[in-house]
């Protein structure tokens, strides 16, 4: 097999904020498994908050390419690299290159018969209530928005949105910026603003807190919830997870922890660390078994690949079989 990966940067349409961190582009790394006239494909980007960096997922790309051009399963994969981006990268390769072989659809491999359109959050950037109210006012054709927050003046934020889109189904990450004190201030006051869903509140190693925490507002834990090994740590202080995919390193471990999340009592969200259709479109297999979606990174990207995922507002729609799978 030849194995191939690069650099492919997505510069975003506009400098993006949140809690702990502003970017101007989203930095990926793509693999290609070629395999006669067979070629898979995927994308994975750094899991930043555990010191990935494009630099760290390009040396262990290079560290297994031997192993990979000898030839290797997606199991085998699972104990070759930890979980993150390059692992994700890899993993959704080697899914793209299965269905070519067999000339099916991913989805068919993973034993889902159909799939159907989702419904994506958009995204709006932690910034100025004034300019977050204008940002929504701007994203009309966006029925479900995505709040990002970072702790003081968090309310007056919500208010100014929800304030300009009265008609917006609204949720919010914290991306763990909040202390307990002001979870407990803040959760009613959004309660009362409507907001559906708090994405990781707290700081992953300080939610204790949340176990003696009842919210009126769902709690989901993102940075809390990387594998299917985490969700015994999440019993009593969250009601939903957010799967990512570079966060579990590929469709393979994502659909392992959808299932066991379910099994365990949690509702599911998908999500994604920005990047192109190409990193959307494994995801938006994981969005099959999940009721809160948000894969809108390449709405928030100034392009994006060859035979993009379409999207309608906030509909999305399946990958062509062109892009992957």
């Amino acid at each position: 097999m030849h194995v191939s990966f690069r650099q492919v940067d997505w510069p975003f349409a506009s400098t993006f904020r949140i809690s702990y961190r502003v970017q101007k582009v989203a930095e990926t790394v793509w693999v290609e498994l070629s395999d006669g006239p067979f070629i898979g494909r995927g994308e994975g980007l750094e899991v930043f908050y555990h010191g990935e960096t494009i630099d760290s997922l390009l040396a262990q790309l290079n560290a297994v390419k031997k192993r990979l051009e000898e030839g290797i399963s997606r199991s085998d994969l699972q104990q070759l690299l930890p979980a993150g981006g390059a692992r994700n990268a890899i993993d959704c390769a080697l899914w793209d290159l299965e269905a070519k072989r067999a000339g099916r659809r991913v989805w068919e491999l993973a034993n889902l018969p159909i799939v159907h359109p989702l419904l994506t959050a958009y995204t709006l950037s932690m910034d100025s209530p004034a300019a977050m109210a204008e940002a929504a006012g701007t994203a009309r054709d966006y029925s479900l928005l995505k709040l990002k927050l970072g702790g003081e003046g968090d309310v007056d934020r919500v208010t100014a949105v929800r304030r300009r889109r009265p008609d917006a189904e609204l949720i919010v990450d914290a991306n763990q910026a909040w202390n307990e004190s002001q979870l407990r201030e803040f959760t009613p006051q959004l309660a009362q603003l409507g907001v559906k869903l708090i994405e990781q509140p707290l700081p992953a190693d300080q939610d204790d807190p949340l176990s003696r925490f009842r919210s009126p507002i769902p709690l989901c834990a993102d940075e809390s919830c990387q594998t299917a090994e985490s969700l015994a740590s999440l019993n009593g202080r969250y009601q939903y997870v957010n799967i990512k995919l570079d966060k579990t390193g590929g469709l393979t471990e994502a659909l392992r922890l959808a299932r066991a999340a379910q099994d365990a009592g949690f509702k599911l969200m998908v999500g994604c660390m920005a990047g192109s259709s190409l990193s959307m479109a494994p995801a938006f297999i994981v969005g099959q078994y999940c009721s809160v979606i948000d894969l809108d990174g390449p709405l928030l990207a100034a392009s994006d690949v060859p035979h993009a995922i379409r999207y309608q507002g906030s509909r999305m729609y399946p990958p062509e079989p062109t892009l992957w799978g």
